[in-house]
């Protein structure tokens, strides 16, 4: 029947700004590691990234690389990286039944940029336009990219879902799965945000940009003294699996997907608003036949904006309130805000408590701002809670756009 399946995640491939696998970038979070530093951008000189050092050619060639785009390259890491750690055999598959749904926040923008900067050389002489701008800025490309690079003629697009594509990218895979479209789902986020000075100009002029003089505490969600969003890059795909059929292969389950939920605040393009956020927690506590005390782990969206940390402050508290057993982090504090790839990043940078027990903390609140209480706030030190079931992932984003995915521990 139709949404009766159970889905599982069986692999993780990531590239984030202090990690390029699952257990490095575990590893890295429950140390306290830090991946924001310093880099220059065109017209604005120095700013604070989170910048991703990966193999590009691990997966693909010098050319392709060349031919390609800086997201589309993150993507075939990323899914590259999945598949591995999924132990699919490539040639044991039916690609035909391999689905590609990556999520993200914009596409195209850095390659328009770097056209326009090398026509400006030539007095704006279209003739030097390079002809393989249209391929590289349509929608579709980080997914198109990976079919490409890994042979798969099963269905692939991108879900345009600002700050929310993370997740966005796999729900779409869920549901995939479900509606029999596919048997097996390459599905999560990427980013490429820091390659376009547009996006670090158009922060800078609502002053909501994070200047610091240590890179490593620029990002402060819920800390008084936050002034703005670290702009970062980077992917996080998961394979996806009916638990049937990943039972059958022997795959190594991480997680099963229990719940999920997207929604629209449908009133302001950038201001979030609590209630709509509580009223998507709610819906994906519902679906997953669970009560919100069963929660241990909430991952908030938080990017440190005074506005965006107390709203969704506000919306935790209502939906969570004083249940002792539910425990609240935040990831951005050490990577910055990843766009199109937080969500995803996000996930998976909890999936680990349910193997280790422990809660990573956010860092760098160092004055939590009273409107941003919420009870078991992991700050700064990372908390052992001896065993976790349920984590709920929240993100959301521009235009009004909120989602939720929920995972469980899997236990055979």
């Amino acid at each position: 029947m139709i949404g009766a399946d159970r889905i599982v995640i069986t692999g993780v491939g990531l590239t984030s700004p202090n990690g390029n696998s699952l257990d490095e970038f575990r590893h890295n979070l429950l140390a306290g590691v830090s991946g924001v530093s310093s880099m220059e951008t065109r017209f604005m000189g120095k700013v604070l990234a989170g910048i991703c050092d990966f193999d590009e050619q691990r997966y693909q060639s010098r050319k392709d690389r060349r031919r390609g785009t800086r997201a589309g390259a993150i993507s075939i890491f990323c899914a590259n990286e999945a598949v591995r750690f999924a132990e699919i055999d490539p040639a044991g598959i039916d690609r035909t039944r391999v689905g590609t749904f990556i999520g993200i926040t914009e596409h195209g923008t850095v390659e328009t940029e770097n056209e326009i900067d090398a026509i400006r050389q030539y007095d704006y002489d279209t003739r030097f336009w390079s002809h393989h701008h249209n391929p590289r800025t349509v929608a579709n490309n980080p997914a198109g990219e990976v079919t490409v690079n890994m042979g798969l003629p099963g269905p692939h697009y991108t879900i345009g879902a600002a700050c929310a594509a993370g997740n966005a990218g796999l729900i779409q895979g869920v549901q995939m799965l479900r509606l029999g479209e596919v048997d097996i789902a390459i599905a999560g986020g990427v980013s490429e945000a820091i390659h376009s000075f547009g996006i670090f100009a158009s922060f800078a002029s609502q002053d909501a940009l994070a200047h610091n003089d240590d890179p490593a505490k620029a990002c402060r969600p819920f800390d008084t003294g936050r002034n703005g969003i670290v702009v970062s890059e980077g992917g996080c795909l998961f394979v996806l699996e009916r638990m049937d059929d990943a039972k059958k292969r022997g795959a190594p389950i991480i997680a099963e997907v229990v719940g999920y939920a997207m929604n629209s605040d449908a009133n302001d393009p950038v201001l979030p608003d609590p209630q709509r956020i509580a009223e998507c927690m709610t819906l994906a506590i519902e679906r997953a036949g669970i009560e919100p005390g069963d929660v241990n782990i909430v991952s908030t969206h938080a990017t440190a904006t005074e506005i965006g940390d107390t709203q969704e402050a506000a919306a935790v508290r209502q939906v969570f309130g004083d249940f002792p057993n539910v425990y609240v982090n935040n990831t951005k504090s050490f990577i910055g805000h990843a766009m199109g790839a937080a969500g995803a990043l996000e996930l998976a940078g909890n999936l680990g408590s349910f193997r280790d027990g422990v809660v990573h903390a956010t860092i760098n609140v160092d004055d939590l701002d009273p409107r941003c209480e919420i009870r078991n706030l992991v700050m700064n030190e990372s908390r052992e809670i001896g065993k976790s079931d349920y984590i709920l992932n929240s993100s959301f984003g521009m235009l009004g756009i909120n989602s939720a995915v929920i995972v469980k521990r899997f236990e055979r």
